[in-house]
């Protein structure tokens, strides 16, 4: 449908997907577009004040919307229909009326139908139950671009949103959870580690929460911690993690035969890539025992390389570390002539770290980033524009991020893209070190 503009409010745009543009004038209300073609009427827009009378009714196809146009008003049903189907790897696929894709989460009731729910402690705490609409819908989504095209608003990936239910399937009186850290250190872990232990006491009500000692496999070699608010008070105050972490060599049975042995039904696991993979194994194989266990993943990385998530903890700690490392090297490198300071940060294939820390800086010429390609020789090449600032400047600082040139240095190094890590994220090449020989090879 084409867009179409109001003579009752010429300055409001209504669009396909529901969207309203305001070029001029004032936009009350827009609840979606739908089309009378026969009749050559298109959707506008319902009034303020029938907005929160109407609003779940025609989410629900409940009502009819209102549409006028030349001072006809017509009313015509409005069809909400949402598919729900499996994808080639067995997750949940909703296809939603406004064209819109969520891939679904797991849950519980994937394989224990007919569980019970139960009211949400939240909706008798005087400090959550005062505001409205605190609850997330089931049929809440955040779209994954921000930026479409008007006429394809609704269209798209989407994720489900997060927050608290109104309802539960758990009796706070009975859960039992435990908490795991594992992999490479992160500034916040414990904050988080904290805040999850402080939730649940005094949001919920939960009283057991364990701590396991020292990654997966602390599961099955080592005892477990206590958590409690007064044991977590200050814990947010020191680096590292208070419950150790570790990497890989896991047993997957032996951590499934933990949980169920101490009737931990909530597991929370704090962790990057590799402890993801290792939390949803931990899912699978809960599922395939039929265990009523809930698994969380809190995703750990420094990189902020996540979707939807804004920022991901950790992520400022590490750009303000690295103006250090920058402030360093822009005042050796002034001090002689023809300075060169390179900066590799940390971000893998992510250059947000090192996009945020040259921004901030404002001492740094040139930023390296896995997300734009570079080439060294030739017209605009990184090495004639190094030529070109020392002889403006008689100095420059560079700041590659650690995921960028891997393709360059795959043409000229051994290649070792088969190495992995122990979490069994691939290795990868030093371009720091090999950027340095370059450059030095510049200068001579």
């Amino acid at each position: 449908m084409a867009c179409c503009s109001t003579r009752i409010s010429p300055g409001l745009h209504t669009c396909a997907g529901g969207a309203c543009v305001q070029r001029s004038g004032r936009a009350e209300a827009c609840l979606g577009v739908s089309v009378a073609e026969e009749k050559g009427l298109s959707a506008l827009r319902v009034s303020s004040e029938k907005i929160e009378e109407r609003r779940k009714g025609f989410l629900k196809g409940e009502y009819h919307r209102k549409f006028v146009m030349h001072a006809v008003v017509m009313e015509v049903p409005v069809v909400r229909e949402t598919r729900m189907g499996l994808n080639l790897n067995g997750t949940k696929v909703y296809t939603g009326a406004g064209g819109a894709i969520l891939e679904d989460v797991p849950h519980l009731t994937d394989w224990l139908s007919g569980l019970p729910t139960y009211p949400n402690p939240l909706k008798y705490n005087p400090a959550y139950s005062a505001a409205r609409q605190y609850f997330v819908e089931e049929t809440d989504t955040v779209a994954k671009d921000v930026v479409v095209n008007i006429n394809d608003v609704g269209h798209g990936i989407h994720f489900r949103r997060a927050g608290p239910r109104d309802q539960i399937y758990f009796k706070p009186e009975e859960v039992r959870a435990c908490i795991v850290t594992c992999g490479g250190l992160c500034p916040g872990i414990n904050t988080v580690i904290r805040e999850i232990v402080c939730g649940l006491w005094t949001q919920y009500g939960v009283r057991e929460i364990l701590g396991i000692d020292g990654g997966y496999r602390g599961f099955y070699s080592k005892n477990t911690i206590d958590l409690t608010p007064k044991t977590v008070n200050d814990i947010h105050k020191r680096g590292g993690t208070v419950l150790q972490t570790s990497r890989g060599g896991h047993d997957l049975g032996k951590i499934v035969d933990s949980i169920q042995d101490r009737d931990i039904n909530q597991v929370y696991i704090i962790g990057g890539d590799g402890t993801q993979k290792g939390a949803n194994a931990i899912y699978e194989e809960c599922k395939r025992r039929g265990l009523k266990v809930a698994v969380a993943g809190i995703p750990k990385t420094i990189d902020n390389d996540i979707d939807v998530i804004d920022k991901s903890f950790g992520f400022d700690t590490a750009v303000e570390e690295a103006q250090r490392a920058i402030n360093a090297a822009h005042v050796e490198a002034e001090s002689v002539q023809n300075g060169l300071g390179l900066v590799k940060l940390m971000g893998r294939y992510s250059g947000y770290i090192a996009m945020h820390a040259t921004l901030a800086s404002r001492d740094v010429d040139c930023c390296l980033i896995p997300e734009v390609p570079f080439y060294l020789h030739g017209s605009g090449g990184l090495i004639e524009f190094v030529r070109k600032r020392l002889r403006e400047s008689g100095h420059m600082v560079i700041v590659v991020a650690e995921g960028a040139g891997q393709e360059l240095m795959a043409e000229s190094t051994v290649n070792n893209n088969d190495l992995k890590d122990a979490s069994g994220n691939k290795l990868l090449l030093d371009v720091g070190l090999w950027l340095c020989t370059i450059l030095k090879i510049l200068s001579t």
